[in-house]
């Protein structure tokens, strides 16, 4: 009678990377998505909440005068100031042709002041000379707060009133977003959760 040898137990490894390495994608892809979201909502609050709750105004820098500080298509956001507290050395956006919509963001170089009036030099940062002519206290529009440069691009596409539409919509939308990732990313963790369980009761 022909004995059976010992029986050969054949383990199969399971190639597990792969499920390893897509939740570490979804994370990272979440990540991104937050870090996006956060930014642009950042960018909705600095370029219109805050310009329309404190009264500055938004402008789009066009050409090149201000570089490197403040290159074509920086939005800057300027606030009113009185007149008589503007010093040498601050931004100010200012009207070419007083009355007029066209508005220039120079630098302050000079201050004349005289018996009549007082008036402003200016000069473009990346200009080797001031401007021609001086700037009287009606022109100014205001002194620049802060800025974000490239923005302008995108804003310059719209009108005022289309811009707070279009901002108002992307600030919903955004939020909306940031509600899916994060209901997902709670998904995804109770899933793991629950498959890491199981696999040590399995064990």
């Amino acid at each position: 009678m022909a004995m059976a040898g010992p029986m050969r137990h054949t383990r199969t490894l399971r190639y597990s990377r792969p499920g390893r390495v897509l939740p570490v994608v979804g994370r990272i892809g979440n990540v991104i998505a937050w870090i996006v979201a956060s930014v642009t909502i950042l960018l909705i609050v600095a370029l219109v909440l805050v310009p329309r709750i404190t009264g500055a105004t938004p402008y789009t820098v066009l050409t090149g005068s201000m570089t490197p500080v403040m290159p074509p298509g920086t939005m800057v956001v300027v606030r009113p100031v009185d007149f008589g507290s503007i010093r040498v050395g601050d931004v100010v956006t200012y009207q070419i042709e007083s009355g007029q919509p066209a508005v220039v963001t120079h630098r302050v170089v000079a201050i004349n002041i005289s018996s009549q009036n007082t008036t402003l030099t200016t000069r473009g940062d990346a200009n080797p000379v001031a401007d021609a002519k001086p700037v009287m206290e009606a022109q100014v529009r205001g002194t620049v707060w802060y800025w974000v440069p490239m923005v302008g691009y995108l804003t310059s596409m719209a009108s005022g009133g289309d811009r707070q539409v279009l901002a108002q919509i992307a600030g919903g939308a955004l939020i909306a977003y940031a509600l899916f990732v994060l209901i997902a990313a709670i998904r995804t963790s109770r899933r793991e959760k629950r498959g890491a369980g199981r696999r040590r009761e399995s064990g």
